[in-house]
């Protein structure tokens, strides 16, 4: 992924420390599933990385944040239930696609493989 890594920003937060303001988010990791876009799609794929049964956070600065990212699950064969709702997404698919076609700059920064 160019070197590009996916999280999801649950939090942000700012704390100062010295006199110094350090603008922070609080992220659980995405890491890709393989080494290479997924070959029909041309997306990378992404799952929640976890240690053990918990997510895996971190607390990052926001300049280490490059952009957004649409994130498009990767469906089962099974249907979704009737009252389930979009607000759950995040925490009810084992993998998800990375748009590279959400606009031009997200086409350009995960390139054209």
């Amino acid at each position: 992924m160019r070197g590009m890594v996916v999280a999801w920003v649950l939090l942000f937060f700012s704390f100062s420390f010295r006199g110094q303001n350090y603008p922070c988010a609080l992220v659980h990791w995405f890491v890709p599933v393989g080494g290479e876009p997924d070959d029909e799609t041309g997306m990378w794929v992404v799952r929640p990385e976890f240690e053990g049964n918990r997510r895996s956070l971190a607390v990052i600065h926001i300049d280490c944040i490059a952009r957004g990212a649409h994130l498009l699950p990767v469906f089962g064969s099974s249907f979704l239930p009737e009252d389930f709702h979009f607000s759950d997404s995040l925490h009810a698919f084992r993998g998800y696609f990375v748009s590279r076609h959400a606009d031009h700059h997200m086409y350009e920064s995960l390139g054209s493989s």
